[in-house]
């Protein structure tokens, strides 16, 4: 007797849409840290035209706050740029994992490269199939696009009224913004250990280094990391795995 099966189509159809929902949801999400950016970028001594062109253009949470961060600090436009593109670099990693499944040419390789970010690569590795992991990056990408300068333009326009940010909260929004996203990741030694080392080295970085250079100093203890010889996953580590993928 002869039992049907769903078609290849189906769960491909049902995970294409999932990840799209999902794409929009992280969208919305991330779209409402643009709030705390825009008021920030206004607050530091930038127009609302150039917070936006920032945001529009640079499209990297991580290095726009950074930017304003060290030009609030009293840093110069020099660091403000390095600091920016040191936490960008990641985004290329990202493009470079994601070739063989999306454009590489034409508008829409470069539509790929500007949405290429921490949310629409994550979405997309989520997929299975091809055609998901396409709609995932899509989704997510041009969802977190569409409100992050929304939302950037309505705390842009209301940045200019607010004479301290710190008294709103805003300076802490784009740290608490990280820590949400870092803390699900702290599930091994090797990652607790590195947040550790990473926070010791900013907190004594900060008093003696310029406004942006404690964080790339951090970042580099996460670099140096990545770089050392991996250890073989214990059974307990592979079974959390497992668990984590289920």
């Amino acid at each position: 007797m002869s039992t049907a099966h769903p078609s290849p189509a189906e769960p491909v159809a049902d995970e294409v849409r999932r990840v799209r929902r999902t794409g929009w949801s992280i969208g919305l999400a991330t779209g409402l840290y643009g709030i705390s950016f825009g008021a920030l970028a206004t607050a530091s001594g930038l127009d609302v035209w150039q917070a936006m062109v920032l945001a529009a253009v640079m499209f990297s949470g991580g290095s726009q706050f950074a930017f304003v961060g060290v030009i609030g600090g009293g840093g110069s436009v020099v660091g403000a740029s390095l600091a920016s593109l040191l936490l960008g670099v990641r985004n290329t990693l990202y493009g470079f994992a994601l070739t063989t499944t999306l454009p590489r040419g034409g508008w829409r390789g470069l539509a790929r490269a500007q949405l290429t970010i921490d949310e629409s690569a994550a979405n997309a590795a989520t997929a299975v199939s091809p055609e998901a992991r396409r709609a995932g990056f899509w989704a997510a990408g041009v969802g977190v696009y569409v409100f992050w300068n929304l939302f950037s333009l309505l705390g842009a326009l209301a940045g200019q009224y607010v004479a301290d940010p710190g008294a709103w909260g805003l300076d802490a929004a784009a740290a608490a913004a990280f820590l949400a996203l870092l803390w699900p990741r702290l599930r091994r030694a090797e990652a607790v250990a590195v947040a550790v080392a990473a926070a010791f080295v900013a907190l004594l970085t900060t008093p003696v280094l310029p406004s942006g250079l404690p964080v790339l100093a951090a970042a580099l203890v996460a670099v140096a990391a990545g770089l050392l010889p991996r250890r073989a996953a214990t059974t307990a580590e592979v079974g959390t795995t497992e668990e984590e993928a289920r």
